[in-house]
């Protein structure tokens, strides 16, 4: 694609959720772009609405949730305008998801060969059976996995191998766009390091765009180079990760997810969280939703939702930086 065409754009999105007491705003016009070859970064504490915001861009909304407004475009493309059988086409081959449990994304009672020359086959029919076999050692071998294990069954492998070969179906298909929701959650430190630093591998060659979600702020700082800040619901931070070295100069709730990294330190590990917990979506805080918890909180922020304002490297959603330049 043109380096100036976005693979993801999310315009004004809303996700809502039917409950008895009417509908929850689980995502809150939320806009965000990704470009060809890049990697951005969502992060926000449980609950924040970035895994909604995944199964919103995938059109995997089920039960009472649903996209109350907005578009989400793919490629240039409204994936909410698309038929049944061309979303089935274009979802997988166009953009792709690691899903965080990956005992769970796998099905247990077929093998791993299986699994993946299945994916293959369902979207180039005219690949032979042997051909995708071939194909599924390969995407093995990619994510360095042993082919030996094709014939393993999901609960055989270990569980960084099995989010490994999550990650193999994800890219079997070469496509655009990956969105990976917490991949490595699960996992012990060397075990996720190694599955990341080979991900970094696989898109510097592949070059595919990555939605990177995750809670853990210097996993994706590391990661993205560019990174979005969610809290209840809302995108309130944007700015190239390079930027968030410095605590200062940022949203105060990115300062208070940047001061709870632990510090090592000569003598002890120190760790700064923030205060309280995020708001109940069913009873949002009137004006803006973090300022039960903000340290730096004054009359307008009980009062107004915050517009959206530029900064020297990004936009933010502040009272604090009012007098920037509004979007």
């Amino acid at each position: 694609m043109p380096e100036h065409t976005p693979v993801l754009e999310l315009s004004h999105v809303s996700v809502a959720y039917r409950t008895a007491a009417g509908p929850v705003q689980a995502v809150n016009d939320v806009s965000l772009v990704v470009m060809p070859n890049e990697i951005v970064g969502l992060v926000g504490e449980s609950g924040s609405g970035k895994s909604t915001m995944a199964y919103a861009i995938m059109r995997l909304l089920r039960g009472n949730a649903y996209v109350s407004g907005g578009s989400i475009r793919v490629l240039g493309r409204d994936v909410y305008a698309m038929g049944r059988q061309e979303l089935r086409k274009f979802r997988w081959r166009h953009m792709s998801m690691v899903f965080q449990s990956a005992m769970s994304a796998l099905n247990p009672v077929i093998t791993v060969e299986t699994q993946l020359v299945d994916t293959l086959r369902s979207h180039l029919p005219n690949m032979s059976v042997s051909e995708a076999k071939d194909r599924a050692a390969n995407l093995l071998e990619l994510v360095r996995i042993d082919p030996v294990n094709l014939k393993s069954y999901p609960h055989q492998l270990s569980g960084g191998m099995r989010q490994r070969v999550v990650i193999a179906i994800a890219i079997a298909l070469e496509p655009e766009l990956v969105i990976m929701d917490e991949p490595t959650t699960a996992l012990d430190v060397v075990v996720q390091r190694s599955i990341l630093d080979r991900l970094q591998e696989i898109q510097a060659d592949k070059r595919f765009s990555v939605l990177f979600i995750s809670h853990d702020f210097s996993l994706v700082s590391e990661l993205s180079s560019r990174m979005a800040i969610m809290y209840a619901g809302r995108i309130v931070e944007e700015a190239p990760a390079s930027s968030l070295s410095s605590i200062e100069g940022h949203h105060p709730y990115t300062e208070g997810l940047l001061r709870a990294i632990p510090k090592l330190t000569a003598d002890e590990i120190t760790i700064k969280g923030i205060k309280g917990h995020p708001p109940d979506l069913v009873d949002l805080p009137v004006g803006c939703a973090f300022h039960p918890r903000c340290p730096r909180a004054y009359e307008p922020c009980r009062l107004f939702r915050p517009e959206i304002l530029a900064t020297e490297s990004g936009r933010v959603e502040c009272h604090l930086f009012a007098e920037k330049e509004v979007l």
